[in-house]
């Protein structure tokens, strides 16, 4: 058998205690040598150490007997936002609002975006901030899908937008509201699960003649191996269109979600059934001219009469 250590080697030799007066060694970084300790700023802490997370969640639905171009538009807007969610068709009645803010907190959202189609011809758009508004009505026009265009533009799915809007969103309060409402709607949360951590493609946003006119495009880069481009390099990115595009005619600002008191109207709508009755009254005012150049056209021939013809029976006989 061994021998048996003794008392003495098996007693545990206690660490040197540390000098308080004694200057502490500074901590070495990957930047260098750091001597001041760290000021933590609380404005920019990451989310799990208890900063700002954008949690912003876009619920995407539509009106039934809605048309088939519409319906591609808003799958081809679900396509570009990572961070909304989808949801079966709800019935365009005056209760909608009631059902609406319901479908919101069940899916956990805090904006809706509502196609609602009338008369299988025109397509409004309802951009709400769930539960306390505001609530904005649009007509959509123009409306060109992804599949109809065919452009050579792509990009990832589920990257990063850039906003950018033309500079007369700063002019009146109201374009400065629907400045806000979209880049929180449009604008991916950073860190989104569905995202990817990058920007590829860009969203247009410009007011011409009082509407909101929407593009978007691929940021190209070249990639070659001999050609690379240097970082900030701009003047070698290109834009490509992607695609959808529509355009938005603001109706009225609502101070709730899908209603309210009004905050804004715009004046210079007109409603497009207006535009179709005036169509027809044009159409029927050319049926009236034909009409009555039928009518003066007897009473011509009456108070005109031919007279008679001598020859008119003579191979009669």
């Amino acid at each position: 058998m061994g021998k048996k250590r003794k008392h003495s080697e098996t007693q545990v030799i206690e660490p040197a205690k540390k000098d308080e007066s004694e200057t502490e060694r500074p901590k070495r970084t990957l930047l260098g040598w750091k001597d001041k300790p760290e000021e933590k700023e609380t404005e920019s802490l990451p989310p799990h150490q208890g900063g700002f997370r954008n949690k912003e969640k876009v619920l995407v639905t539509c009106s039934r007997r809605i048309n088939y171009r519409y319906r591609h538009l808003m799958l081809n807007l679900v396509s570009l936002l990572p961070h909304c969610k989808k949801d079966s068709k709800v019935e365009s009645t005056s209760s909608k609002g009631a059902t609406l803010n319901e479908l919101v907190e069940l899916k956990n959202c805090s904006s809706s975006l509502f196609f609602e189609c009338r008369k299988h011809k025109d397509l409004y758009l309802w951009m709400v901030k769930c539960p306390s508004g505001p609530s904005v009505k649009f007509l959509v026009n123009a409306v060109h899908t992804m599949e109809e265009l065919k452009l050579t533009g792509n990009h990832l799915k589920g990257s990063r937008p850039l906003l950018t809007f033309s500079a007369n969103f700063d002019k009146d309060a109201h374009w400065k509201l629907l400045k806000e409402m979209i880049i929180q709607i449009f604008g991916t949360p950073k860190d989104h699960r569905k995202s990817k951590p990058f920007y590829d493609h860009v969203f247009v946003f410009s007011i011409v003649d009082d509407h909101i006119w929407f593009r978007n495009y691929q940021v190209s880069v070249p990639h070659n191996e001999t050609d690379k481009m240097a970082r900030g390099g701009l003047d070698k990115m290109t834009l490509v269109e992607v695609g959808p595009r529509f355009c938005l005619n603001p109706i009225k600002i609502f101070g709730g979600s899908f209603g309210g008191p009004t905050l804004y109207e715009n004046p210079f709508f007109i409603s497009p059934n207006q535009i179709r009755a005036l169509e027809k009254k044009q159409k029927a005012g050319k049926f009236a001219k034909k009409v009555k150049a039928k009518t003066r056209r007897k009473m011509h021939e009456l108070s005109n009469p031919l007279e008679p013809d001598e020859f008119a029976d003579m191979w009669k006989e």
